[in-house]
């Protein structure tokens, strides 16, 4: 029997965007939700897209020529003020949608700007 795989942490998610969807991705991820963009490297900068630093973890926004939007598969955020991102978000023109499915766990959902859905989880 082999031994299992020692898995460290988690580098990075990447999300799929359409094409010509950069400076309207980099206003949500990075100017909404506050993501420190990072340069991509010089091998992959011409593929388009963004990558975007949480912590140790990172975000990347890549270019999929038959894209569409993720509805079920998504990234979850852990918020410290999960009512004050709530409210940010609505004054900006997103959608909140409140999920009490999961006892103890304050929860939204909504969606990027190019449709992919997003969850941000309040800090416990």
């Amino acid at each position: 029997m082999t031994a299992k795989p020692r898995l460290l942490r988690l580098d990075h998610v990447q999300i799929a965007v359409p094409s010509g969807a950069e400076a309207e991705c980099r206003a949500y991820w990075g100017g909404l939700l506050g993501l420190a963009e990072i340069p991509k490297p010089a091998g992959l900068a011409g593929r388009g897209g963004l990558w975007f630093r949480l912590g140790e973890a990172e975000i990347h926004l890549g270019v999929e020529v038959a894209f569409r939007p993720a509805k079920k598969a998504h990234p979850a955020f852990i918020a410290a003020d999960i009512a004050a991102l709530a409210q940010r978000l609505q004054k900006a023109g997103r959608a909140v949608l409140w999920d009490d499915a999961i006892a103890g766990r304050r929860r939204f959902f909504t969606e990027d700007p190019v449709g992919n859905r997003i969850e941000f989880i309040g800090a416990q």
